[in-house]
């Protein structure tokens, strides 16, 4: 007799995940679940839901490195579980640490003796590095004041309205004023003039942008330098400036090497990079470097012995993962100037045939500078049909992801695509790209105008000119006054238009197929 087994609680390590009860059962979301399940199920599961999210070397919007060399993936792997902070049981990472701040150092030409060491620190990110630099001015300044018997209850930082929001949030945590200079439409960078005419007493630094984040622009931090040396000279003071090269630290020295930014210039005391961008690295790693230890006051700086050893440590946050400063120092030792400089020339060639394949459309104007960042912003030199956030949907389904975003104050009113070229990716890339928006375009010259919904007062106007107005999305009138349209009556309408659109296409094609 042949025998089988019956029962549905069969062991279900014998069974496929998707022939388990656990892909036809919903699992809690916000809740821990009060059983287990296999691990298995829990991976499929997980990856599933993760197969919704955009692929990150098509997220044209990011900065952050999206691929690195697999032998370089191992080494991120090997030391997940090494806890950063725990230095006298990980002294080999240290020294690591170590050495990128004076690779560091010197690559932004920190004035350094022979045998003197660079003063900087690892962190998360330029988030994390802009904090430590502003509390490291901020009391500077402080000490300063209190020595001169003045009062230090109203610091305050100069930065145009291009910065990133880090910038605002050290303000607002830290209780510094935000000064910011407004931009204008066609200059969206600080401008140094009127950066250093708000500078007053109780500015601790000027922020100057290698690289906004609007545009890729580079601002002018030499000119500022020396507009700021002679305000200092003329006051007494002593304003000095920090380099935000978050995303810019990396391509200058290589692209532009006499370009003037860094330490090169007396009034730059701290400069903060991000190695998770052009560093090169996965996301969790950036650099806060200082021109001297002068430049960091003691007090900041916290030592401990209860890891085994005194260590100083000066961050945010204490605990954090040794992988990415390994994988920057993999990066630094492997690609050297050379490999670094042949990146950057092809992620800087790659742009401007992106920029001349938009162009060629006659379609954008672009407002990116090809000394900056490689990136491509532009904006619709007509967008009274359609807007650069219809383009940037429409290219979702393409699998492309590329922002559309209002321009901050006083140029709001420009709306600007932005494309971020990373050292993945390609010519090929970039070539379907430019096709793909000029597919997007072709589409969306298909559609009907886009409805404005605005509202207007009309009197005396004929029954036909309502008729004739309500297709700009109005309706009715009350008074003499049109009412915009409801979502559902906009909608309502484009789907009347469509069906009509496709009725009519159906019936033209029946009459070329009939036969007389």
């Amino acid at each position: 007799m042949v025998l089988s087994k019956m029962s549905s609680q069969s062991d279900v390590s014998v069974h496929s995940t998707f022939a388990s009860r656990y892909v036809r059962e919903s699992l809690p979301r916000y809740r821990m679940p009060e059983t287990s399940i296999p691990k298995d199920a829990a991976f499929q599961i997980i990856n599933d839901e993760l197969m919704l999210d955009g692929r990150p070397r098509l997220n044209l919007a990011s900065f952050v490195t999206t691929w690195m060399e697999p032998e370089c993936d191992k080494l991120i792997m090997d030391s997940l579980n090494k806890n950063y902070v725990d230095m006298d049981e990980y002294p080999v990472t240290t020294e690591l640490q170590n050495r990128c701040v004076n690779m560091i150092a010197h690559l932004f030409n920190a004035p350094l003796g022979d045998s003197e060491a660079a003063v900087g620190v690892g962190t998360v990110g330029s988030s994390e590095a802009i904090m430590l630099a502003g509390l490291a001015f901020k009391r500077k300044w402080q000490n300063k004041r209190k020595a001169l018997g003045l009062p230090t209850d109203n610091p305050n930082i100069v930065t145009g309205a291009n910065v990133q929001v880090c910038w605002e949030k050290f303000a607002r945590y830290f209780e510094v004023e935000l000064k910011e200079v407004k931009l204008t439409e066609g200059y969206y960078v600080m401008d140094p003039e009127k950066a250093v005419e708000m500078v007053d007493e109780n500015t601790i630094c000027v922020a100057a942008i290698l690289g906004s984040t609007l545009n890729g622009e580079f601002e002018d931090v030499k000119k500022l330098n020396d507009l700021l040396t002679e305000k200092n000279r003329a006051t007494g003071w002593d304003t000095p400036i920090h380099v935000d090269a978050a995303s810019g630290g990396f391509i200058a020295p290589f692209l532009w090497p006499d370009l003037e930014w860094d330490f090169r210039l007396p009034l730059v005391k701290s400069i903060n990079v991000s190695g998770h961008k052009y560093g090169l690295v996965y996301a969790g790693v950036g650099w806060a470097i200082w021109r001297s230890k002068d430049d960091l006051p003691d007090e900041l700086i916290f030592h401990i012995n209860y890891l085994g050893a005194d260590q100083p440590t000066f961050t945010l946050n204490f605990s954090k993962g040794s992988s990415q400063i390994i994988a920057q120092y993999y990066q630094l030792i492997r690609l050297g100037h050379e490999g670094y400089r042949n990146v950057m020339e092809n992620c800087h060639e790659n742009a401007m045939f992106l920029k001349e394949g938009l162009e060629k459309t006659g379609r954008f104007e672009i407002v990116s500078k090809e000394i900056g960042v490689p990136l491509v912003a532009f904006s619709l030199k007509d967008n009274s049909q359609h807007d650069e956030f219809q383009i940037a949907e429409m290219l979702r389904t393409y699998g492309w992801i590329v922002p559309a975003y209002t321009m901050p104050a006083d140029a709001q009113h420009i709306t600007v695509l932005r494309v971020v070229i990373r050292e993945d990716f390609s010519r090929t890339l970039a070539e379907r790209l430019v096709l793909d928006v000029s597919k997007v375009l072709h589409e969306l010259d298909t559609l009907p105008v886009r409805l404005h919904g605005k509202v207007a007062v009309v009197e005396g106007e004929s029954a036909a000119a309502e008729a004739v107005i309500a297709g700009e999305g109005r309706s009715g009138a009350v008074n003499g006054t049109f009412l915009k349209k409801t979502e559902i009556e906009t909608q309502r309408e484009i789907m009347i238009y469509w069906k009509n659109f496709v009725a009519n296409k159906k019936k033209l094609k029946n009459n070329k197929n009939t036969i007389c």
